[in-house]
């Protein structure tokens, strides 16, 4: 398909898009992550060969992070137990990510805090995992990757596990395609109502994967 031709949106018209579901519609971000995590969940089903697979997400402490905890959730209620890696530290997770995060620490699930003292254990470690499940940035990032956000980039890159990442790449613009920095290199993308327009400029071809556009129940 062409850009002429298919339905994709910028960062700024997806995030129009979350306000006019919350404001106008009175859809909730909870449900809006649980509907994209169910997505998520989905389509790490399908990228393992059984449910003893190992399977490692990868949050941020924002909303992308927010889809990770919440599809971490959904991939325990079908029998897969992953390991789930926090970049950053639980108190700056916020709102509804740490709504999804709470869940998971009274589910009593291990949240493996990421810092750089704790990096090169992770680097003998992920070499274990069949799929990487990649929820650190969003579409939402407009500054360059850093720290150990970038670190966890270089490492995700290197290791030998399928990547499917959430809604974007992290560090891929989701307007320009331009990389931020540093990028993840996924093998499937899953994104929530339309193709961002960055996934089809730039840098976006080649490291999005299999792009998958799952349905919100927003319309457009």
């Amino acid at each position: 398909m062409t850009l002429k031709s298919e339905r994709i949106i910028t960062r700024e018209k997806a995030k129009r898009l979350d306000q006019h579901a919350q404001k106008k519609l009175g859809i909730s971000v909870l449900l809006l992550m649980e509907n994209a995590a169910r997505g998520v969940a989905e389509e790490a089903l399908k990228m393992i060969k059984d449910k003893k697979a190992r399977v490692a997400v990868f949050c941020g402490k924002g909303n992308n992070g927010g889809d990770g905890f919440c599809a971490a959730r959904h991939l325990l209620a079908l029998g897969i137990k992953p390991d789930i890696f926090l970049a950053d530290e639980i108190p700056e997770v916020k709102n509804e990510a740490r709504v999804n995060l709470d869940i998971l620490l009274r589910l009593k699930q291990k949240i493996a805090v990421v810092n750089k003292s704790s990096l090169d254990l992770l680097r003998a470690r992920i070499t274990e995992y069949s799929l990487i499940i990649d929820a650190l940035l969003g579409v939402g990032l407009t500054g360059k990757v850093s720290g150990v956000y970038g670190d966890l980039i270089d490492l995700i890159n290197e290791s030998k596990a399928c990547v499917l990442s959430v809604d974007i790449p992290s560090g891929l613009d989701a307007t320009t395609g331009k990389i931020r920095g540093l990028c993840i290199k996924a093998d499937r993308t899953v994104t929530f109502v339309a193709k961002k327009r960055g996934m089809l400029l730039g840098a976006g071809k080649k490291h999005c994967g299999n792009v998958v556009v799952k349905n919100l129940g927003i319309p457009l």
